[in-house]
């Protein structure tokens, strides 16, 4: 049953009441109203230890973690990454503004993009921005010409495809041979584009990129992209005398939403990865470069829980039953999006009759306005009570929307028994501020 699986930091006191990193959700809740996000900080450190631990235990030296700020993005979050030595890869100016708002040392940022503007470019240039994931030829060349006009060579890095299926959602899956993302091995793009950026004077190739999806937990994955990538640097040597120092293999490794996904031993997979890099390049008779990985939802999903308040249940005989919160799609996207599953618990057990089976919903004007499908809550359930929806650390706020003009939710982080507002509440006039 998904109400049985309690993810890290959650736990029920002996009265019923539901805690997140020692904090009663169901006064939080009373403290700063709902619908409301909640990280715990020290999760969010502690999964960034783990990367940064294992991978300089387990990679070749220079390797480092980047962590991709597209899972959540706002200050607080660099803060945190600044803190702990993490490196970061955005994807836009608004992800180059927030982390370079908070001092974050924009050298150890990379940007990526399928599809950056020139204005986006040069805002990031104008910031120091360490590194360009480029994508294809049109977006290499404008990287050029923005240099040339600054008199700078700009440090980049080509994203390449090397066709693994990783056997995630569609939507999610990002490197196989017809990916809207990155230069196909198979298709000789990413012989091509190499040429080109060999041959521009104003861009200094660091390295190669791919990224494979996300959600990923299959054994091999990891290891076998590591291996064709390696294929291709030895490749690029032979052919062109150019040895890559940077590796970077892209983020994606799973997290459990439900009890019935995997459980991820995280540091082992990443010691199995830092070995399969070091002999494959000695097999492939090639220093092996720096790897670079970009987790994610891997370093704030398990931190984060959304609180609601129920607003109605509604029982259809014969058919199902559908308990409404006041948040819903524009709060989280991702079941509209990928049909993604969720835990989903009551803030207080009270014990009002035999779990039922339900969709948790919300207020959008969308029939498909789902937050979690057939799940268990208590039978007595009703307006006022408080449901927390688990692992929403990733994909939750980042996501969000102004649809049908409901305001956001804060972000709340609890640290050491305590808590505070990292994003203020919207407000129907904040929503409305840039309205003329």
């Amino acid at each position: 049953m998904n109400n049985v699986f309690l993810p890290p930091d959650l736990a029920r006191s002996g009265e019923g009441e539901l805690t997140f990193a020692g904090q009663s959700v169901s006064a939080l809740a009373d403290r700063y109203g709902t619908p409301l996000y909640l990280y715990d900080e020290a999760r969010i450190r502690e999964n960034c230890r783990l990367f940064l631990r294992e991978m300089h235990e387990s990679f070749p030296s220079g390797s480092r973690p980047l962590y991709a700020g597209k899972a959540a993005s706002f200050r607080q979050i660099y803060r945190v990454m600044r803190e702990e030595g993490m490196g970061i890869d955005v994807v836009s100016s608004g992800e180059i503004h927030t982390a370079a708002s908070v001092n974050y040392p924009m050298d150890s940022a990379f940007f990526h993009g399928n599809s950056k503007t020139d204005e986006e470019i040069a805002f990031a240039m104008d910031r120091s921005v360490g590194y360009f994931v480029v994508d294809n030829p049109e977006e290499l060349l404008a990287v050029d010409r923005a240099a040339a006009r600054r008199g700078i060579r700009q440090k980049i890095l080509l994203r390449i495809t090397p066709g693994v299926d990783p056997h995630t959602y569609a939507a999610v899956n990002t490197g196989c041979v017809d990916s809207k993302f990155g230069n196909s091995i198979e298709t000789g793009m990413a012989e091509e584009i190499l040429g080109l950026a060999l041959s521009l004077p104003h861009v200094a190739l660091v390295g190669f990129h791919c990224h494979v999806g996300s959600q990923v937990f299959y054994e091999d994955v990891f290891e076998t992209c590591a291996r064709i990538m390696l294929g291709f640097c030895r490749d690029a040597e032979k052919r062109h005398g150019y040895r890559a120092a940077l590796l970077d293999l892209g983020g994606g490794y799973g997290v459990r939403y439900v009890e019935s996904d995997p459980e991820v031993d995280l540091s082992a997979k990443l010691r199995s990865l830092g070995r399969t890099v070091r002999e494959y390049s000695a097999a492939l008779g090639i220093p092996a470069p720096a790897i670079l990985l970009e987790p994610g939802r891997a370093i704030v999903a398990d931190a984060g829980l959304t609180v609601y308040t129920v607003g109605a249940v509604k029982r259809i005989p014969g058919y199902k039953t559908y308990v409404s919160v006041d948040g819903g799609m524009t709060d989280n996207p991702r079941f509209a999006l990928y049909k993604s599953r969720y835990t989903c618990l009551p803030a207080k057990e009270s014990g009002t009759g035999a779990p039922m089976r339900c969709d948790v919903v919300g207020r959008c004007c969308e029939s498909g306005d789902i937050i979690a499908q057939d799940v268990l809550l208590p039978s007595g359930i009703a307006r006022g009570a408080r449901i927390a929806v688990c692992t929403t650390g990733a994909y939750n706020y980042s996501m969000s929307s102004r649809y049908n003009r409901f305001p956001r939710p804060p972000v709340v982080m609890l640290r050491d028994g305590e808590s505070y507002v990292a994003v203020r509440r919207e407000t129907p006039e904040t929503v409305a501020e840039n309205d003329l």
